[in-house]
């Protein structure tokens, strides 16, 4: 490892990845331009020299291209994210998601990077037949922003193929920890059940909190990645998951306190469950930390979602309405 650069660094899961780089000695360009994103996230390292921040729109490819000269990994996490935003405004997510990602290859092509690795997403499995589910599953995208992770995922896998450029895909699934978001894909529940925890609201749980969500601690995500880049693999997509599925009602029980139940919404899988079995065998690689102490973490950080939005059945009902207009036919 020598230069990396990090697409949507300042985000939960790019924040938590930059630490591990410079941690093992990296220098690490972060490419961000905070829609999602949040700067205190990579506020303590503001003194390190060995981190460049840039606030950017990486799909435009002529202002990025020269953050690319002698970098020798690319992890490519930036995108919007969210179901709801997408369905309203599915140019912008197609902008962000597929012609940034098209933006990011090429610089990474022309630049002759040796290890490309993006961050997809679970949700273009959609409502699966299997449980766990595999790499060769359907997929059966459901809403425009698993659309646009998965056109993203075609085009990196493209490039691969095309142009020699040794990339990696990895499907992530329900990842959580410390700095998730309070709204959106990654670590939704958590960012909306810690502020209401915060607050002392009841939980918000759709359905009857039976449905169950295959929740991987954050730090076992980065190792993948870690080790993905560490290895030989190229044109490859891993599922990444626990190993595991566990329930909202087990969260609760683990997080503590009342319980509102809201609406089934349309779209939603009643189980997420990867099957990891191919990134054991070709990398080696394996969640290991456990549900119960993971939660425990988040509880012991909790003071992170002091200014989340405290959701509410009425705002919530408000702020899905797109969701049941369009997903609910």
């Amino acid at each position: 490892m020598g230069k990396v650069l990090v697409t949507g660094g300042a985000g939960f899961i790019g924040s938590h990845l930059v630490d591990r780089l410079l941690k093992d000695g990296c220098d690490v360009v972060v490419l961000d331009d905070f829609s999602t994103g949040r700067p205190q996230n990579l506020e303590h390292h503001k003194n390190n020299r060995k981190l460049k921040l840039v606030q950017i729109d990486i799909s435009e490819y002529s202002k990025i291209e020269k953050f690319f000269k002698n970098v020798d990994w690319v992890f490519h996490l930036a995108a919007l994210a969210d179901i709801v935003p997408s369905i309203k405004k599915p140019f912008k997510y197609h902008k962000s998601n597929v012609n940034g990602t098209i933006s990011v290859l090429e610089a990474s092509r022309v630049n002759e990077v040796k290890r490309f690795v993006y961050a997809a997403s679970s949700s273009c499995y959609g409502i699966p037949d299997q449980y766990p589910t595999p790499e060769t599953a359907e997929i059966r995208t459901e809403y425009p922003y698993a659309l646009t992770k998965n056109i993203a995922e075609q085009y990196v896998i493209h490039w691969g193929k095309i142009y020699g450029l040794p990339v990696v895909s990895l499907r992530m699934f329900n990842v959580y920890g410390p700095r998730s978001r309070t709204s959106g894909t990654y670590g939704a529940v958590f960012g909306v059940f810690l502020a209401q925890k915060l607050h002392n609201k009841p939980f918000t749980v759709v359905g009857n909190g039976n449905q169950t969500r295959d929740f991987t601690f954050v730090s076992d995500i980065v190792d993948a990645y870690i080790q993905v880049a560490e290895s030989d693999m190229c044109n490859e997509i891993f599922n990444l998951g626990s190993g595991q599925t566990y329930s909202i009602n087990r969260l609760v029980e683990l997080l503590g306190g009342d319980i509102l139940y809201v609406p089934k919404r349309p779209g939603e899988p009643d189980c997420t469950f990867a099957e990891i079995s191919k990134i054991q065998k070709m990398i080696g690689w394996k969640a290991v930390i456990p549900f119960e102490n993971g939660v425990q973490t988040m509880l012991d950080n909790i003071d992170y979602w002091q200014e989340a939005p405290v959701w509410t059945p009425e705002k919530i009902k408000e702020a899905t309405r797109e969701w049941f207009q369009y997903l609910g036919k």
